[in-house]
């Protein structure tokens, strides 16, 4: 079990390398820039990433044309994430062209898959590393080696992925914080790329959990998310199996104001002990994600999801069951191979059943590497944009009835800031993470307030401060 932590040896090692490093910039005014794509575990991934630029004495910059170190963290969810990668990776040229001493860095999702470590190995040539989603730990080293003349770095072998703890996070926010409970995914759904680049599952040690969440709400955090390729399954490489319902129980016992979301969950292990665990701790947010994929059985059989829909009702009915004010989002594929329309119709039917508050839509993309690459009967791509906006159709006028509902009522919010648009409004979100606007001459931005909603529309509400 043990074998899935960075040893202590490795952790005192890197950091030495990073007095090393600190030690040559010192007074030299160096700086970094760090560019995130993809999802929470990527931003949350980036937050350790500048953390240790910033032991070594860089920094942080949100200007890329003034940086001495660039790294790009990257995505590999769907095609398009990955030639934005490149696109930003290609443009740093010209920085490496006017200071060869530029240091050029990828990591993150993309870096994982063999085919792009050699392109950018090859076709690359100025990246001076790429680093594993599962090794960050080693970044000391490979930016040390990197200013002394070393070889590129290219290893394929980094995606056996370890958890290192003692990295504190350079949060940007300081009332919203990512946690990360656990790494990796067994799960092997068919068109997915995780478990190819970040590993099997690594659930962290629960006291680990528990102590960074107590400090975070010591700090004053409001709104605390659990990460996880699949939070439901916490726990089971651990010494005596702890579940998330066990965690979500002792996360109950710590003091402070804040809310906890969880993301993201699979439906195959939600268990009634988690959907109890949910419902007791007073910290739990009123509002669950629970990814469906599609309303078809034999689509679902063929995306390797190993739940059926009746099994999926049944969670949320346990869910909604005393709660019927709970916010449910999931996440939609449209044109998986072989989806029929009456496929497509099935998932219409449960979309209507359920009444989500939102949902996340997404057209099938392959992706090199998974079983549904190569699947026959792929979905012309007309087909599919069809799909997806009939599906956000039906969609969009649920989410507009249901916040309708919210007129006259007060609801409590925490509030984000003002508006881009226009300086005298504020936006805000629900516990259910519903967008609320407000006018405002004082600002309340990371704290609860009460709002009452006068008028609605399909995506956000608007109100006054009560």
């Amino acid at each position: 079990m043990d074998n899935n932590f960075v040893s202590i040896n490795e952790i005192e090692k890197q950091s030495k390398f990073t007095s090393q490093i600190r030690a040559l910039i010192q007074g030299k005014g160096y700086r970094a820039f760090v560019i995130t794509l993809g999802c929470q575990q990527n931003e949350a991934d980036s937050e350790k990433i500048a953390s240790m630029l910033k032991k070594m004495g860089y920094e942080i910059t949100l200007d890329e044309r003034e940086a001495h170190i660039l790294i790009v963290n990257t995505c590999a969810i769907r095609e398009h994430a990955e030639k934005r990668a490149l696109s930003i990776i290609g443009r740093f040229k010209h920085y490496k062209a006017k200071n060869p001493d530029i240091i050029i860095g990828v990591c993150g999702c993309m870096s994982a898959q063999e085919h792009r470590i050699n392109q950018l190995k090859h076709s690359y040539h100025y990246v001076d590393f790429t680093l594993g989603t599962g090794a960050l730990h080693r970044l000391p080293e490979l930016i040390f080696n990197s200013m002394n003349g070393a070889k590129r770095h290219f290893d394929i072998d980094e995606i056996k992925p370890k958890i290192a703890e003692g990295i504190e996070p350079l949060r940007q926010s300081d009332y919203k914080a990512w946690v990360s409970i656990m790494y990796g995914c067994d799960n092997f759904c068919t068109y997915c790329i995780v478990p190819y680049v970040r590993g099997r599952e690594r659930s962290r040690k629960m006291e680990d959990i528990l102590s960074e969440i107590k400090d975070l709400a010591g700090r004053g955090y409001k709104d605390i998310t659990l990460l996880g390729q699949n939070v439901n399954s916490y726990g089971k490489d651990l010494k005596g199996t702890p579940t998330i319902a066990d965690l979500l129980d002792e996360i109950a016992k710590i003091d402070g104001d804040f809310m906890i979301h969880l993301m993201t969950s699979h439906p195959k292990d939600a268990s009634k002990q988690m959907i109890r665990a949910l419902k007791e701790n007073p910290h739990c947010a009123n509002h669950f994600h629970l990814p469906l994929q599609s309303g078809s059985d034999e689509v679902l059989n063929r995306m390797n999801r190993r739940y059926t829909t009746e099994r999926y009702l049944e969670i949320i009915n346990g869910l909604r069951e005393n709660s019927d004010d709970i916010t449910l989002t999931t996440d939609i594929i449209v044109g998986f191979p072989g989806e029929s329309e009456k496929d497509f119709e099935k998932t219409l039917d449960i979309i209507k059943k359920v009444r989500y508050d939102s949902i996340f839509t997404f057209i099938f993309s392959p992706r090199k590497g998974t079983p549904a690459y190569q699947m026959e009967d792929q979905i012309p791509e007309e087909i599919k944009h069809q799909r997806y906006e009939r599906l956000c159709e039906v969609q969009n006028e649920i989410s507009k009835e249901i916040n309708e509902g919210y007129i006259g009522r007060t609801i409590r919010v925490l509030v984000d800031g003002k508006s881009k648009n226009n300086e005298n409004v504020y936006t805000s979100r629900t516990e259910g993470n519903k967008i609320v606007h407000f006018e405002c001459d004082k600002d309340y931005t990371g704290k609860f307030i009460n709002v009452k909603i006068t008028r609605t529309d399909t995506f956000a509400l608007y109100g006054e401060i009560i």
